[in-house]
Parts: structure tokens; C-alpha cells; sequence
């Protein structure tokens, strides 16, 4: 992604695995604040940007 998205908030479903994981990452990289959602493991992705 190559736009910023600083002081915007994003709300990713699926975001525990796959597809939905890679774009919480990317958008928090961006500066967005990420809402994750997902039935399994948001937890470690949150974990995850946090750390980045």
C-alpha cells in the first residue's frame, strides 16, 4: 500500500490468518489504528503490529 492512513481507523474481520492478517498488518504500517475481529488468535496479530 503506498497511502497514508495516519488518524484513520480500520476494522479488519478475518484478521487472525491469511488475507485478513496481511492487510491489519499493512494498514497499521500505514498508520492506521487496526479493530481486529477474527473467531480465532486476533490476539497474536495485535501482538504482532504492536512489536513491528
Amino acid at each position: 500500500m503506498s497511502k497514508d492512513f495516519t488518524g484513520r481507523v480500520a476494522i479488519v474481520t478475518g484478521a487472525g490468518a491469511g488475507l485478513g492478517r496481511s492487510h491489519a498488518r499493512a494498514l497499521a504500517a500505514e498508520g492506521a489504528r487496526v479493530a481486529l475481529f477474527d473467531l480465532s488468535a486476533p490476539q497474536t496479530v495485535a501482538d504482532e503490529i504492536r512489536a513491528a
